[in-house]
């Protein structure tokens, strides 16, 4: 049976995460790398549970809260070329249409106002990653340890995708409805619609906004997971110079 990671290492974590989440500097990781001491390296032996815990936590702690500061801010999908929000595939067409008949302002309003809504959205995952990180067990922090450059952003998208599609839905529609997502859509298939033999597909735009916030949101937390991993310069407390540092030797 696998145990849970006692309450006073959440505390601890949480205590971190809310002092560094709003510093907005550095990397999903880089800030909690300089601000958690007091950790110890082993004089001889392996890890001890508390140590690969307590390693593994410094990075996801903050490392979550920054991913959704990240993604929150203004322009933080949009501005983002690797995450930022398109056309659906069924609007493409009618979307290269329009801009070669002089609708390029529809589309671009259209594309902005869907970044806009999952910006929106993205702070609601806040509270579903620290519950992932409250569950965790010493089995699937080694687990994580020893796994691939992404496994602990695999881990919370495993906890939580489903939960945090739940939640970004409602939000996602209202942000659209308050960003005029649906109305910018609207009006710019209405100009499309009237274009001789033009037809438009249907689309749920919510779900389409929603499943691209997520995709971009778990994106930026993975990028942000490889750096620990293979950067030795990013492991600035000595915890996490062992725990990391054995990691990637047990490979």
């Amino acid at each position: 049976m696998s145990r849970k990671i006692p309450y006073f290492v959440l505390a601890t974590t949480i205590v971190v995460t809310l002092g560094c989440a709003t510093s907005g500097s550095g990397g999903l990781f880089d800030d909690i790398l300089g601000t958690v001491g007091g950790f110890k390296s082993p004089a001889a032996g392996g890890l001890t549970d508390g140590q690969v815990v307590s390693g593994l936590k410094e990075a996801l702690s903050v490392g979550t809260a920054n991913a959704v500061t990240a993604t929150s801010k203004l322009d933080g999908y949009f501005a983002n070329a690797a995450i930022k929000i398109l056309v659906p595939e069924k609007a493409r067409k009618a979307a290269a249409v329009l801009e070669k008949v002089g609708f390029k302002q529809e589309v671009d309003d259209f594309v902005l106002s869907m970044n806009r809504a999952a910006e929106k959205a993205a702070p609601q995952a806040r509270a579903r990653f620290v519950a992932a990180i409250k569950e965790m067990t010493f089995d699937d922090a080694r687990k994580i340890l020893s796994g691939g450059d992404t496994a602990a952003t695999a881990y919370f998208e495993g906890k939580t995708r489903q939960k945090l599609s739940d939640d970004f839905r409602p939000v996602v529609s209202k942000s659209m409805d308050e960003v005029g997502v649906t109305r910018s859509y609207k009006r710019m298939m209405a100009q499309y619609t009237a274009l001789p033999f033009a037809r438009a597909e249907s689309l749920d735009l919510d779900r389409y906004v929603t499943d691209k916030a997520l995709d971009g949101l778990f994106y930026m937390l993975g990028q942000e997971e490889k750096k620990i991993r293979t950067d030795p310069a990013a492991r600035v407390t000595e915890i996490l110079k062992t725990v990391f540092g054995s990691a990637a030797k047990g490979r």
